[in-house]
């Protein structure tokens, strides 16, 4: 094979109780994957999210899982040598050589390079890969508290939307290749853009192995490919730096406010010819990006004692405030193994097509994998990356933990630190809570701070979520003491709201892919609606996430599985489409709107997720995608259910998050019921700065007496489709028709 030629490995697997004790069985195992479906498969067991099988799963947390492969023939160079790389193993493992420890961790997310010639390895030698079972730190019950004191991810021990089912193995790339001794191990590029961003001075540092005199060459790539600069050096150390100027650089922007565009920078090493043998290429984003204050931030609270309430966090890109609005990112599988690149683009494609702008990865899952990060580099999706702490329990502080934290944060921290589209580091989810106790003086917090400094200074870092003047919450259409979305936003104020939700019914499709024929309907606790989260899974409602007892306090008991569907998926579209416009009319106070949450690890019969599992969109999604247009002309509605013969009301606005100015026009709105249109009202609105808003009057009329289960407001803009919205509300009996 040629040198960096990457060579798979075949895998075989097997368990045992004990450490020391060889498996009597081996299976085949793909890599990168998870022990758990490799021993499905060779089972020959059904889909583990059918009914409640993931519940056969649970034994394989008390096992030891033992990979093995043999060696192959390698020819290479002389002086060059065969490595073993590999991304990451969930979680505590080792490797081992002919029988021999050659290697030993505990922490998923640092890689692993290991030089089997100098570890004298040969053609046939066995390499091992032993996985201890998965960390619990106590077992007086089965909870997502036992991840505490490790830095796994805590969703695979169990959440409102994930089962219990704890994932382990290779989840990452994992492969061979050869090296001459003298190679190129990694770059480094960083950058400084001037105060005006017209400028940019690019670093380029290269760090190398071996020894030997040679030659290495930086180019700078534009995004159409042009070469920007190239620049050679002779080096014999282990490091060469590099430095040049660039004016007038092509920004990186999110993809409502601009180009995301990407340079590329190529570190050649030259043999004495001038010939490549070794490239590594990374694209980077010029951009600068800031966490202020919000308007007034810091005039709250007034007078003495003297201090700050909100917390700064209106993005501020390249110069610009942006209202920052999408999503929260839960890991697309149980098994982070089976993702791969297509995976994320179906999901992150979806997140864009709905006009979103943010993505936070969720610290109770697992930091994904490097074609996330590129992909949304590609597709100008700013990105919050929580570290693994994923909250409701204290992580601990022994030195073990601390220890395995700081190293795996670090590796974290330097795989991303180069992405254009991460915007903000953050300690972890609900951290500073009474369930938590945590706080900023907590050793785990001080440790993830330091790291983020000595790493990637420039980053924002955000202890956890939510600080104060932020918000968690609402997750239901009507909260439990009865307010609707219609309010509930509306009665706040918030600088950004970080999680809120609508819960929906999933597809009559995936329903009946997960749950047994016989248990589809009606719904009931103790069934594989339960198993999926229908019930249950939030401890203040009985029947969370379905909430049956909402649902049919406003429709009635639904006659079939379709209309209990469409019934909860309505609510869902409407009642997102209220939350995330209601976050933006209160702009610019809040510029942050995320909700909860975009995707689901695996198919939930009910949930507040925007698409199904793998990659099916509920109709929120289109809801989502209408609220969040750069510009639309919005109706602030008061409540879900009218009557026939009462006077609908709203409030007229137009949301605007252009970059450039918008021209005034002229808003229409109308009442549509069963075919008749009841005039509300005509109004004119100015032209708009770029990024604000316009608050409108009220506008009324009266709604006829008919019989419908449904009407729709109409807001248009005249000449301007793109900017108009519809509602769809209940119609219910008026008075005189009792």
């Amino acid at each position: 094979m040629n040198a960096f030629e990457k060579i798979t490995l075949s895998w075989e697997l097997g368990h045992s109780t004990d450490l020391n004790i060889k498996p009597v069985r081996w299976v085949p195992a793909t890599v990168p994957g998870a022990v758990q479906l490799d021993w499905a498969r060779a089972e020959k067991k059904g889909d583990y999210f059918f009914s409640d099988h993931c519940k056969d799963f649970v034994w394989m947390e008390s096992v030891f899982w033992r990979y093995r492969a043999a060696l192959p023939e390698v020819a290479g160079g002389q002086g060059s040598a065969l490595w073993w790389v590999c991304r990451g193993v969930d979680y505590r493992f080792l490797v081992m050589l002919d029988g021999r420890v050659i290697h030993e961790q505990e922490g998923m997310f640092s890689p692993v390079e290991l030089n089997l010639t100098a570890l004298g390895a040969r053609a046939g030698s066995l390499l091992e890969v032993l996985v201890f079972p998965p960390p619990m730190a106590h077992r007086q019950a089965v909870e997502r508290s036992q991840a505490a004191e490790s830095c796994k991810p805590a969703v695979s021990y169990g959440w409102d939307f994930h089962p219990r089912l704890i994932p382990s193995g290779i989840w990452d790339e994992t492969y061979l290749e050869t090296r001459p001794a003298r190679h190129l191990r990694e770059i480094r590029c960083d950058y400084q853009l001037n105060e005006s961003c017209s400028k940019v001075g690019v670093n380029l540092t290269v760090f190398l192995a071996g020894r030997g005199k040679r030659t290495v060459r930086w180019s700078l790539l534009a995004p159409d490919g042009e070469t920007v600069f190239s620049k050679e050096k002779s080096v014999q150390g282990a490091k060469v730096c590099f430095s040049a100027q660039m004016k007038k650089p092509l920004l990186w922007w999110p993809h409502d406010q601009g180009r995301p565009a990407l340079y590329t920078v190529c570190a050649e090493l030259l043999d004495e010819s001038g010939a490549t043998v070794q490239k590594i290429e990374k694209r980077v984003g010029f951009r600068r990006l800031r966490l202020v204050m919000c308007p007034g931030g810091w005039d709250d609270p007034v007078g003495l004692p003297a201090g700050r309430r909100p917390v700064p966090i209106t993005v501020e890109i390249n110069g610009r405030e942006i209202f920052a609005k999408g999503s929260n990112w839960v890991g697309p599988d149980i098994f982070p193994g089976t993702t791969d690149k297509e995976r994320y683009r179906a999901l992150l494609s979806e997140a864009k097509g709905a006009n979103m702008n943010f993505i936070r990865c969720w610290g109770g899952a697992v930091v994904g994998k490097d074609a996330f990060y590129d992909l949304c580099d590609e597709m100008g999706l700013l990105v919050w990356q929580d570290f693994p702490l994923g909250g409701g329990f204290h992580h601990g502080t022994s030195p073990r933990y601390l220890q395995t934290l700081d190293r795996e944060s670090r590796s974290i921290i330097a795989r991303l630190r180069d992405h254009a589209c991460l915007a903000v580091w953050c300690g972890g989810n609900e951290l500073f809570c009474p369930w938590t106790k945590m706080s900023e003086h907590d050793a785990a917090l001080r440790l993830l701070q330091r790291n983020c400094y000595d790493l990637d200074p420039e980053r924002p870092f955000l202890s956890t979520t939510p600080l104060d003047g932020m918000r968690h919450g609402n997750y239901l259409f009507r909260s439990l003491a009865g307010e609707e979305v219609y309010q509930i936003f509306k009665n706040q104020s918030a600088t950004a709201y970080v999680e809120f939700g609508c819960p929906s019914v999933a597809s009559v499709e995936t329903l009946a892919s997960i749950i047994p024929e016989k248990e589809l309907w009606p719904p009931r606790a103790g069934t594989a609606w339960e198993t999926h989260h229908a019930f249950g899974a939030w401890d203040q409602a009985a029947d969370s996430w379905l909430m049956l007892d909402m649902i049919e306090s406003y429709f009635g008991p639904a006659p079939d599985l379709a209309t209990l569907v469409a019934r909860s998926q309505w609510l869902a579209t409407e009642g997102y489409k209220c939350l995330f416009e209601e976050a933006r009319r209160q702009k610019p106070y809040c510029s942050m709107a995320l909700n909860w949450c975009l995707n689901e690890p695996w198919p939930t019969a009910a949930n507040n997720s925007l698409i199904e599992w793998p990659c099916r969109p509920k109709p929120a999604l289109k809801g989502v995608a209408d609220a969040l247009r750069p510009v639309l002309a919005s109706a602030q509605i008061e409540k879900f259910s009218w009557k026939a013969g009462e006077t609908f009301f709203c409030e007229v606005w137009v949301l605007n998050d252009l970059p450039t100015p918008l021209a005034g026009g002229e808003i229409r709105c109308e009442a549509r019921v069963s075919g008749a249109i009841i005039s509300l009202g005509l109004v004119e609105f100015p032209e708009l700065s770029p990024n604000t808003n316009w608050r409108g009057p009220v506008l009324s009329g009266l709604l006829p007496d008919v019989l419908v289960e449904s009407f729709e407001c109409h807001v248009s803009v005249g000449g301007h489709p793109e900017m108009d919205s519809v509602y769809r509300l209940q119609y219910k009996k008026g008075e005189s028709q009792k």
